[in-house]
Parts: structure tokens; C-alpha cells; sequence
């Protein structure tokens, strides 16, 4: 599994001002419904749901929010970079800027956590997070995180 499997180029964005956790799992649920055809309000009310379970702000300025939902058929990414860092309740205590959200099938056990791993992996690599908070373009955030992957493979 490769992260060109999982993310669409169109579900990478930019967001400019983000106030609250609940307006980002907004924005996400909005770029879902965009790229992936799934209803914006399950997502948003399955990202609000897993979040009560614990923040999924793992540090360094990192949040990897995941859901399971029945509407979805196969795992699937989201990512957005916030030019300006929001507070989401990380283990480090420090806000965040870089956040790649996965939606997985309910019944989807192993391939979900085969996707958070490998999500988990690229967005742990300080190069790549430091390249992904130096551009401004969707596309070649796209491409960083997606090149990434080709590399790693050979």
C-alpha cells in the first residue's frame, strides 16, 4: 500500500483560518463529500465520535483523525496543512498544522491499520513534514507525500 492509493490529489487543500477542532472536522467532512462522495455529516459525526475516544494529535504539530463508516468502501485519505496552527489537544500540547485524516470501512481491520501505520510512518519523517510546511501549492504537497512513497518502495 502506497499513500497514491489512498489519497486523491483534490482531497489536499490549504485551509487559511481553521478556529476550532470542530470547524477543521467540518472542512474535512466537506472535502470528503468533495473527493470521495461520502455525505460531509457522517463524516464529520464519525471524526467528532473517535476523537471523544482521544485526541488524535500525535506531536510535532501532527493530528491523523481516522473514522470508520459504513458508506465507505475502501480507505481513504484526506490532507489538509493550516497556515495557522490550531490546538487540538496534542500529547506534546502543541498546536498543529499538518493533518491527515483516513476514512475506513467499518469492517476494514487490517487495511485500516495498514494505512495508519503507513500515514503514521511518512508524517513521523521530519524532511517531509518540513517540505509539506514550506510549500503552498495542493499539488505538490501532493506530490511530496506521494513521491515519498515511490522512493521508500525502491
Amino acid at each position: 500500500m502506497q499513500l497514491a492509493d489512498i489519497l486523491k490529489q483534490g482531497a489536499v487543500k490549504i485551509l487559511g483560518g481553521c478556529t476550532s477542532k470542530k470547524r477543521l472536522f467540518h472542512d474535512l467532512g466537506a472535502l470528503a463529500e468533495q473527493s470521495y462522495h461520502t455525505p460531509a455529516g457522517d463524516v464529520i459525526d464519525a471524526l467528532i465520535e473517535r476523537e471523544g475516544l482521544g485526541p488524535t494529535g500525535v506531536g510535532h504539530g501532527i493530528a491523523l483523525p481516522h473514522a470508520r463508516l459504513s458508506e465507505v468502501d475502501k480507505v481513504h485519505g484526506i490532507f489538509l496543512r493550516l497556515e495557522k496552527p490550531l490546538n487540538f489537544d496534542s500529547v506534546d500540547r502543541q498546536p498543529v498544522d499538518l493533518i491527515f485524516a483516513l476514512l475506513a470501512p467499518e469492517e476494514a481491520g487490517v487495511e485500516h491499520l495498514r494505512a495508519l501505520a503507513l500515514v503514521s510512518r511518512t508524517m513521523r519523517n521530519p524532511d517531509i513534514c518540513a517540505k509539506l510546511r514550506a510549500n503552498s501549492d495542493p499539488s505538490t504537497l501532493y506530490a511530496i507525500l506521494t513521491e515519498n512513497q515511490s522512493s521508500q518502495a525502491a
